[in-house]
This record gives structure tokens, sequence and C-alpha cells, in this order.
């Protein structure tokens, strides 16, 4: 298995993690649901697959947020979180140019620039998370107190209930 940023983002901080690869030839679409599948190909508990969500505040800052494969982000309480007015997900065909990063193999270590990075609260009660390494196919799984270090995230409750 290659390296990813992710990896050796891990890696230089000294952070064990698990890296685990699932058939994914990126041609099924990413609708509502693709971390589930994840969760399935690797015979793992599906709260424990968590997606990363990018968004686009009104004043045009980027926000990343992570959500457990079995909710969605609430958006009222993704503004709360990021202190803005309007928040919007960015659009798959910008997300390359905007974190390096295609939709499916989106992880919240190793984008190009840093940005603020919230978790939902779910993550605390789960042993270990699982993130997407940086491509389609490859998953990190590591503690979440770890993940939480690494993303310098903060955690909160963003889900839509």
């Amino acid at each position: 298995m290659k390296k990813t940023n992710a990896m050796r983002i891990l890696d230089t901080l000294k952070i064990k993690y698990e890296a685990k690869e699932y058939d994914d030839d990126g041609e099924h679409p990413l609708a509502k649901g693709a971390a589930n599948r994840t969760a399935e190909k690797l015979g793992i508990d599906p709260k424990t697959v968590y997606k990363t969500i990018v968004m686009r505040t009104d004043t045009k800052e980027l926000v990343v947020f992570l959500q457990s494969s079995l909710h969605e982000i609430n958006l009222k309480k993704a503004r709360n979180a990021a202190g803005c007015k309007e928040i919007n997900p960015v659009k798959p065909e910008e997300l390359l140019a905007l974190t390096g990063y295609v939709r499916g193999g989106c992880s919240p270590l190793g984008m190009k620039k840093k940005f603020r990075t919230f978790i939902d609260q779910s993550i605390l009660e789960i042993e270990t998370v699982n993130i997407s390494a940086g491509v389609r196919g490859q998953q990190l799984c590591l503690s979440p107190a770890d993940l939480i270090k690494a993303c310098e995230a903060q955690v909160t409750d963003l889900i839509l209930e």
C-alpha cells in the first residue's frame, strides 16, 4: 500500500494507525450511503466510519467537518460551530483544487492547507474511528483522541435530528 499524505502526517506525529484497503473502482455514484458501503466492504461497524465534508462559509472560509456515516450534518449546528451566517458544502468538482483530494477519498489530514476542523461528538462514544486515507479504497483506523489531536479539531454536536 502506497503511503498517503494522511499516513505521513500520522507517522510524523508518531500516532498509531491501521491502514485498510477495500475495492473501490471510483465508478459508483458517491451518493448518500457511500460511507456505509465502505463499512460493509471492510466488515466494520458503520458508526466507526467518519466522512469528511468540506464546506464554505459566507466569508469564503473553507471549514472541514467529520460526521459518522450514520448521520447527516445539521447545517444550523455547523454554522454555529464555525461562527458564520451561511455555510454550504463545497461542490465535488471544486474539491480537488481546494483540498488536493477527490470526493470519496477526502481525508481530514494532509489537505493543501490547514482548515479549521470540527468533529461530531459521537466520536467520543467509539473506541476506534475509520477515516479516508486520502484516496478512494483506503481507510485509516485510529483512536478518536489521536484523530482529534492530529486534526487539531474541535468536538461539537453536528447531528441532524
